[in-house]
């Protein structure tokens, strides 16, 4: 289990009493700090001992979220690989256990689920329900993908696969997503629950020139890895995303 992290002081102990309070304990957490300059590393020094000797952490100068993912995939020992950002948290207690469970099955290269949205200060009011219930590889194509906080993989997809691309700096989580789906057909299992809560005002949505840029990459990743789409076709996402909302 991975969290990036930078400057979070603010959300950050909601992550981490989100993962000592899971059922299935037997985890490596890695947690990859930025070089944050608020309290984020006393909240990390505070929380260390409380896991047991089952985190470890770095802070250091990065290039961003996806630099900050792929360290914490190269430092992985566990054989799956899970990623739970500094201002989310599991919804519910059993998430780890559930999410696991598929890959008693060697057959089975990654999982994934839903997730919902919050408004912060508004912990029990959901504005967007994310189901990936209806994804299938060809709807990439569209801009659709598993909601990647929901997606856990085998480490060995990474070896086989490589890490996420820096050089995207909105989309290089939907870039992997089009690679491992379309590219490599991983053998992936939905699992119909709620894995994370988030709040509102990711970077990718936060204003119109972020949703351009990431029409942008969404468009660039497609075609890089041998799909075809347009503007138009990925924006079709954004409609999507109105039957989504719980306001």
């Amino acid at each position: 289990m991975i969290t990036a992290t930078y400057n979070s002081a603010s959300t950050l102990e909601d992550t981490f009493r989100a993962v000592l309070g899971q059922s299935h304990h037997d985890i490596d957490y890695i947690v990859v700090d930025g070089g944050s300059k608020d309290g984020t590393l006393d909240i990390i020094r505070k929380y260390e001992p409380l896991f047991g000797g089952r985190m470890r952490w770095l802070s250091e100068k990065d290039r961003g979220i996806y630099d900050a993912m792929n360290k914490g995939i190269k430092m992985a020992k566990g054989d799956v690989v899970g990623i739970l950002n500094s201002d989310d948290y599991f919804t519910s207690a059993n998430v780890l256990e559930q999410a696991l469970t598929p890959f008693s099955d060697r057959a089975v290269d990654a999982v994934y689920g839903d997730i919902h949205f919050i408004r912060d200060g508004e912990p029990d009011k959901c504005v967007r329900y994310y189901s990936s219930r209806r994804f299938r590889p060809r709807w990439l194509r569209f801009g659709f993908m598993p909601a990647h906080p929901s997606f856990y993989a085998r480490r060995e997809v990474f070896d086989r696969t490589g890490l996420y691309r820096t050089d995207y700096k909105l989309g290089a989580d939907y870039e992997m997503m089009v690679r491992l789906f379309y590219k490599q057909k991983i053998n992936a299992v939905y699992l119909p629950m709620d894995f994370v809560t988030m709040r509102t005002g990711g970077a990718s949505t936060r204003n119109v020139r972020s949703k351009l840029q990431l029409v942008k990459e969404d468009v660039r990743a497609c075609r890089e890895n041998g799909i075809y789409t347009n503007s138009a076709m990925i924006s079709t996402k954004f409609l999507y995303k109105l039957f989504e909302l719980r306001i």
